[in-house]
């Protein structure tokens, strides 16, 4: 299989909450850590693509714990698929209380970017090889959130979904598969 490995995307981005980054209750705006996931995920379509990149959709957000004033932030971004022009980023985010030394999770999305050559028009990208169980589970997983991603988007008809169907009807695979 040609293409570029799973863990050449794989970036680590870290910041600093200052007072500027915070909501009244002194924990970090949304907003901003979506901006800063945003960075994370490009600079990971970046190294996999070697090409500028831009965000195409973001999946479901969900803040498990918030990141205080004064706490670090780590960002994880990988590439875990590729399809013609898009990629599919997952992203885990932890906060770090120093003071305290512990580290805690905060959140985990799904972005999908597409690649661009010079004109600023989409542009074909290498294949994703996951090695690890990990990435190869995040991979396997990467078609049916796209198909749902362009069911969503009014861009694919349920009936056309057939990895996503496998999930809800086994047998819909397999009448695909003759």
């Amino acid at each position: 299989m040609k293409g570029r490995k799973a863990s050449e995307s794989f970036i680590v981005m870290n910041e600093l909450v200052l007072p500027n980054d915070t909501n009244i209750f002194g924990n970090l705006m949304g907003g901003r850590l979506m901006y800063w996931m945003d960075i994370a995920a490009g600079i990971a379509c970046g190294k996999h693509c070697n090409a500028p990149s831009m965000t195409a959709s973001v999946d479901n957000l969900s803040f498990k714990n918030p990141i205080k004033l004064g706490n670090i932030v780590h960002i994880e971004a990988q590439v875990t698929r590729a399809f013609n022009t898009s990629m599919e980023i997952h992203l885990k985010v932890w906060g770090e209380d120093s003071l305290h030394q512990y580290k805690y999770e905060s959140n985990e999305a799904f972005f999908t970017f597409v690649a661009l050559d010079p004109n600023g028009k989409p542009r074909s990208v290498e294949a994703v090889i996951p090695e690890t169980e990990d990435e190869k589970k995040l991979y396997d997983g990467a078609l049916r959130r796209r198909q749902l991603r362009l069911i969503l988007a009014g861009k694919m008809k349920p009936d056309d979904a057939f990895e996503l169907k496998s999930l809800f009807f086994p047998k819909a695979k397999m009448k695909t598969e003759k």
